[in-house]
């Protein structure tokens, strides 16, 4: 070997080197990757259920209206968060059910079927900020900037969801008296609102919930 081939050569043993301990060397774990930052609703409520039923049951339609009032628990979990407030509201919540069954009343469906239903949409909602608040928890980076005022920015709101909620419930009557049919229905519905509205597992999981009483309540 000349004498300008010696460096070279010692190159390029080292490089070898250098490439077989990298390539023996353990990888390194992943850092977690943190979940999608949560969306907060923007879509205006009010304007949810101005759209005609969508098939004759009006399933399809009370699965998107209640998927989109799940969009402002997002709101709300960002009120209440940094302690603003208990996600368990009782007060509110008798004075929620006690609207519902005079508004029940006032449209001719039986009270204790809104309020049944109802109440899954109370659980459902609360599902969806205990685990907002989790994630907030473990990834601050994902932490809403803004805090909305309940009184004034969400309640009303939800508030405006209230009756067109009832009147697609009144509405489905017919399709939960047969209850395999409903069960089929809503199934389908509620999978095609968990599409169209791009609700991700919290808030899919949510709607499972707010949905679970429909094809169980027989209007009386």
């Amino acid at each position: 070997m000349t004498h300008q081939a010696r460096p070279a050569a010692r190159h390029v043993a080292a490089t070898a080197a250098v490439l077989l301990a990298v390539a023996a060397a353990p990888a390194l774990p992943d850092r977690p990757r943190p979940p999608t930052a949560p969306r907060i609703a923007t879509t205006p409520p009010d304007t949810v259920g101005a759209a005609p039923l969508a098939g004759p049951s009006g399933l399809p339609a009370l699965a998107e209206v209640a998927a989109r009032r799940l969009f402002l628990a997002d709101a709300v979990a960002a009120a209440k968060f940094g302690g603003a407030g208990p996600i368990t509201d009782p007060v509110r919540e008798r004075e929620l059910l006690a609207s519902v069954a005079a508004t029940s009343a006032e449209i001719g469906l039986p009270p204790d079927t809104g309020v049944r239903f109802f109440r899954a949409q109370i659980e459902a909602a609360k599902l969806v900020q205990r685990g907002l608040h989790a994630r907030w928890r473990a990834y601050p980076e994902l932490r809403p900037r803004e805090r909305p005022d309940l009184a004034t920015e969400v309640r009303p709101k939800l508030d405006r969801l209230t009756p067109r909620l009832l009147e697609l419930l009144k509405a489905t009557g017919p399709v939960r008296a047969i209850p395999d049919r409903c069960q089929e229905t809503l199934a389908v519905a509620r999978r095609a609102a968990g599409t169209r509205t791009r609700l991700d597992p919290l808030h899919r999981a949510a709607l499972r919930v707010a949905l679970t009483p429909v094809c169980r309540i027989r209007d009386r």
